[in-house]
This record gives structure tokens, C-alpha cells and sequence, in this order.
């Protein structure tokens, strides 16, 4: 397995300029995440069918080149499990690789399970067994070994034959167009940027809170949103989501009773009057400017046999087309289509993932009716 290593511009723009003379690129990504809000990129694996570059983004300063590739819409960039890769790049670049084809979606059309891995895919379709043991390597750490280099090497060269092996049964069982639209479906969702005016929807048991209360948990997870991503520190470093919650719960407006209520030192020194201040301000917002009560779906009367009712709907269409039911409906697409029914009133500019697209025609006329209240 032969491969170049990218560190020039240079050498970059040549690499990237023959990727897009062809029609089809294989992409990976290797990065970590421990205690930052987003990835820290540390390789960027390319093949072309010819040239296989392993792309050094610490070496380089520019990478538009390479940018430039994933938004070439002449080129098909293929991926694996690439949920967490179009985040790296939505973040890092701006753009999403369009169009873009996800072998693991391809291989869920082909009834594999929603999660399974390239190495277990390899060694089905391609009769290889991949070394996985540097998956859990430091990609930002340099310099990196030969072992982990041929590791990341691996990840595309075999992607490429594993690709051709699954378009081929795809268009042969007619989900070619779907397997795009899932594939659409997926950046639309990654692509989204937080809006920190809503990030205390995302902390656990905001439901239980009184509106007055939300105000001031809406004005405190919303500066730890920014602050985070301005420090590039994730969410509970910057203050644990607990403790934005006891602040709006119990009215905490002390250090001492922070204190008391074991929130961390650090938090104390660092953010504590901050968070008090902020507690404080909210507490003048006026009644019409007080966010909504949280509705859960679970508190609503039928919830629990409309949503046994439609997973009957999505296990029998499963059966039929031979995919995992979670493939046809998982319990947060079935959360999201009551919502949209029940709480967004049928809203058609926001039409759920099961009434649309290659859903729609297997599941409206089964499930539509199962959303009256």
C-alpha cells in the first residue's frame, strides 16, 4: 500500500487538482476530542483510485485545496460513518462534500445494522481483516509511526473496493436514490449551527423548570454555549449542565450557597460571580418576554400507544424491504413526527424524516392516521 504524505502546499494543490479529474475520491478523517468543543483535525486521508495522500493539517496553514474538492459537485466524495467527519468539516472548512456518498447508509439499504464498521464490512465484502489497534491513537501528536500511518492509509485504500462492491448491489436492489437522500438528509443535519438562544432546550430536566425559571436558565446556557466555543472548551468544562440548572431551580444567587451546593472550585473562582450577575439580569425579564413551557411528549395522553402503534408501522415496513426497523424509524424520528404533529401543528415547511423523501411512500398513509390525539 502506497501512499504520499502531504506537508507542502504545493504538494497539496497537485494532489487535490488530479482528485478532481475523477469521478469518485475516497475521504477519512482522524482527529481528537477529549476535552474540546470541537474536533482537533490531525490527518486527512485521500484516494483517488491512483494517488493516496495522507493530508497533514498541522503542517499546513491552507488547506482551501483541499476544500475546493469537497465542494467540486463533480466529483462523488465517499466516506464511512461519516457523521463525525462532516462535522470536522463543517467546522474547519465551512462546506459539506457534496455530493457525498456514506458506505455505511449504503450497507444499511443492504440490511446491515445502523452502526456497523468499515473493518467489519472489509472483511465480509473484501475478505480482509483490518488492524484497528491505532484507533484510539493521538492524531495531533507528531511525528506519527509507520504502523499508524499505514492504519490511516488502510481506511481509504480498502474504501474505494468496498464502495464499487455496495453501488453495485445498491442500484441492482433500486435504492440508489435513496441512499442519496439519506446521505442528504444526514449533512442537512450536520451542517446545523446551535443557536445559543435555544442550547437550554439541550440541558437535562429543563421541563421541570417554571417559565420565570427558564429565563434564567436560557440566559445562562446561552453564554456557555459562546463562552465554549470561543474558548473551544467543551460545554461541561466550561460549567457543569447540572449546576446551570440548580442556579434556575433554587434561585441560587451566592457564592456561599454555590458553594453548598457542590458546584466545582474551579467553576467558583472562574465563573461564579458571572453566573450570579447573569442569574440576577434574568430575573428582570419581563412575563411576555418568559420562554414557553417545555411540552414532553411523554406527559401527553396516548403517547405511549402512538408510538407502539407507529413502531408497529416502521417493524412491518422493515420486514418488507429487509432493513433494520431503527433504519426506517428510530425512536428520535418517531419523537420528532409527534412533535411536528402534536406540538408544531403538522408545520409543512418542517415535515418529519418519516413522511418525507424515501420514507414518505412506504410509511404517510400508515402512519398519519395513527397521529390524531
Amino acid at each position: 500500500m502506497n501512499f504520499e504524505i502531504v506537508t507542502e502546499l504545493s504538494h497539496l494543490e497537485r494532489v487535490c487538482q488530479q482528485a478532481r479529474n475523477v469521478p469518485v475520491v475516497m475521504l477519512d478523517t482522524e482527529f481528537v476530542r477529549t476535552r474540546t468543543l470541537y474536533p482537533r483535525l490531525g490527518l486527512i486521508q485521500m484516494f483517488d483510485g491512483e494517488t493516496l495522500s495522507l493530508i497533514d493539517p498541522i503542517e499546513l496553514d491552507d488547506l482551501s485545496p483541499l476544500w475546493a474538492v469537497l465542494s467540486d459537485e463533480s466529483v462523488i466524495k465517499v466516506l464511512h460513518a461519516c457523521s463525525e467527519d462532516l462535522e470536522v468539516f463543517h467546522h474547519y472548512a465551512g462546506v459539506m462534500p457534496t455530493p457525498m456518498i456514506d458506505t455505511q447508509i449504503m450497507a444499511a439499504f443492504l440490511g446491515h445494522g445502523l452502526s456497523t464498521g468499515f473493518a467489519a464490512l472489509v472483511d465480509e465484502y473484501l475478505g480482509v481483516t483490518l488492524d484497528k489497534g491505532e484507533a484510539r491513537t493521538d492524531w495531533c501528536a507528531r511525528p506519527l509511526s509507520d504502523k499508524q500511518l499505514e492504519y490511516a492509509a488502510a481506511d481509504v485504500h480498502y474504501l474505494l473496493p468496498l464502495y464499487e462492491i455496495l453501488a453495485e448491489r445498491v442500484e441492482q436492489t433500486g435504492w440508489g436514490e435513496a441512499v442519496k437522500q439519506e446521505c442528504v438528509l444526514m449533512m442537512s443535519k450536520r451542517g446545523k449551527t446551535p443557536d445559543p438562544d435555544k442550547a437550554y432546550l439541550d440541558i437535562k430536566n429543563a421541563w421541570q423548570l417554571r417559565p420565570k425559571q427558564l429565563a434564567v436558565l436560557q440566559k445562562l446556557a446561552s453564554w456557555r454555549l459562546k463562552e465554549a466555543q470561543r474558548r473551544d472548551l467543551a460545554l461541561n468544562f466550561v460549567v457543569k449542565e447540572l449546576n446551570l440548572w440548580k442556579v434556575a431551580r433554587f434561585d441560587i444567587r451566592s457564592l456561599e450557597k454555590m458553594a453548598d451546593e457542590d458546584f466545582d472550585r474551579f467553576e467558583l473562582e472562574r465563573h461564579g460571580k458571572r453566573l450570579i450577575a447573569m442569574a440576577l439580569e434574568a430575573d428582570n425579564t419581563p412575563e411576555t418576554h418568559y420562554p414557553e413551557p417545555i411540552a414532553r411528549l411523554v406527559d401527553m395522553p396516548g403517547y405511549k400507544q402512538t408510538v407502539k402503534n407507529i413502531k408497529d408501522q416502521t417493524n412491518a415496513v422493515a420486514e418488507q424491504l429487509g432493513v433494520v426497523p431503527e433504519f426506517v424509524g428510530s425512536k428520535k424520528q418517531i419523537h420528532q413526527m409527534l412533535k411536528w404533529a402534536w406540538i408544531n401543528e403538522c408545520n409543512p415547511e418542517k415535515m418529519p424524516d418519516l413522511l418525507s423523501g424515501w420514507r414518505k411512500p412506504y410509511l404517510e398513509d400508515k402512519v398519519l392516521p395513527l397521529l390524531r390525539k
